[in-house]
């Protein structure tokens, strides 16, 4: 009887709700239908939370899940920032020092001739360089060849911020120039080896294994001009059915990577977007920097070094001019993202703690690597696909995504 009584007390709890699988099942009206969702909290000792909800591919069925490997895209500028930083401890590279004594050629903005490029501009985009023309260049091409005036914003180098991808691309042929590597190879050896992380830059590094749990990102729509929410789910990017691709680069001309000169090109792997990793192994990137550089008794950087990375070099006095990203930065580091904590700021998702760390957008996939360091905590997130144009819904906390505030407060909570 009292076994039954047990029984009927259990079935009457109530079922809680959980936020990240109603974002996959299309019912919360604040934010589009997500194609999947993955989640991680850590502490300084391991992971204390892990979910995913959705498939990682949908044409075979597959499920999603905290392992799936997933192109994390502006992310990846983060784990670029911590093989940069490595560099300088080993006296490679000065975070401070005009970069074209290390790139072999002049780098000078066309309006500043007399103003020097340095690592610590280029890591916190301070360095005067836009996109503008493009930021990834072919196999048989070279970087000090494709640069243009058209690559340069107004403000002389160590003054205004402008987010732009091509900065990385940069700091990638400035470590392979200062080490005679590939940067795919360095990344590897630097960071993902140590770590024992299968994963890569344009999945070079990356085993078998890791190919076969690649999460395709989707849209519904062919791309972000052309949502069609009521559609099927169209794939945007690895969507591998368990193959590598042939050529992971750009190229015009074949892809003999056996033939490329490390130093000439490293915009190759996609330094600015191109990580393919687990968010369990992000997470880890994320204990990494909380514990001053240190995972498992393994030591990749300095607690001064992560100090130095988490120092601001860029905040907003206002409004920022040019902002693309509509309030989401308005503060960076040598490396990370800095949310400022000012109280009403639109960059405050979780509001009441110091996040540093990194947004990632790209191919319908919205996600965050954050580190909270004064309550010892790691979130990361990943949303692999959105039904409709995520920014189209009305913000709630932040100027980041509706869904992004959503799956952050139900992470930080």
């Amino acid at each position: 009887m009292r076994m039954l009584l047990a029984a009927l007390l259990f079935l009457a709890q109530p079922v809680l709700a959980n936020p990240l699988a109603d974002l996959v099942a299309g019912t919360e009206a604040r934010a589009p239908q997500l194609a999947g969702v993955v989640g991680v909290v850590a502490d300084r000792r391991g992971i204390i939370r892990s979910e995913a909800h959705g498939l990682a591919d949908i044409a075979s069925g597959r499920r999603l899940s905290p392992d799936s490997v997933i192109r994390v895209a502006s992310i990846s500028k983060l784990v670029v920032a911590i093989a940069a930083w490595r560099l300088v401890e080993q006296g490679r590279l000065d975070p401070d020092a005009d970069v074209s004594a290390t790139l072999g050629w002049r780098l000078r903005h066309p309006g500043h001739p007399d103003a020097p490029v340095t690592l610590r501009q280029l890591l916190s985009h301070t360095s005067g360089i836009v996109d503008g023309p493009g930021y990834a260049f072919a196999l048989e091409e070279r970087l000090q060849d494709r640069l243009t005036p058209q690559h340069w914003g107004p403000g002389a180098p160590g003054g205004r911020f402008e987010y732009a991808n091509l900065n990385y691309g940069i700091i990638a042929t400035v470590m392979e120039a200062a080490t005679g590597e590939r940067f795919d190879r360095l990344m590897t050896r630097l960071v993902l080896a140590p770590l024992k992380i299968d994963g890569g830059y344009n999945w070079q590094g990356a085993s078998d294994a890791a190919v076969a749990r690649a999460a395709v990102l989707y849209r519904k729509g062919r791309d972000e001009t052309a949502w069609n929410s009521a559609g099927p789910w169209v794939p945007q990017v690895d969507d591998l059915k368990g193959l590598r691709p042939a050529c992971p680069v750009r190229s015009n001309a074949g892809c003999d990577l056996a033939a490329y000169v490390p130093g000439a090109n490293g915009t190759l792997f996609s330094p600015q977007g191109g990580l393919r990793i687990s968010l369990t192994d992000l997470a880890r990137i994320g204990q990494v920097l909380l514990r001053g550089g240190e995972l498992g008794g393994v030591r990749l950087l300095k607690p001064g070094t992560v100090k130095a990375m988490f120092t601001p070099v860029w905040q907003a006095g206002g409004p920022v001019p040019g902002d693309d990203y509509h309030g989401q930065m308005l503060c960076y580091g040598a490396g990370p993202q800095c949310l400022s904590g000012k109280p009403g700021a639109t960059d405050q998702p979780v509001a009441g703690a110091g996040w540093w760390g990194h947004l990632g957008e790209a191919y319908g996939l919205l996600a965050g690597l954050w580190v909270d360091r004064e309550k010892g905590r790691v979130i990361v997130y990943a949303l692999t696909g959105s039904s409709d144009d995520p920014f189209r819904y009305p913000h709630l906390a932040s100027a980041f995504s509706s869904a992004e505030d959503i799956i952050m407060a139900e992470l930080a909570r």
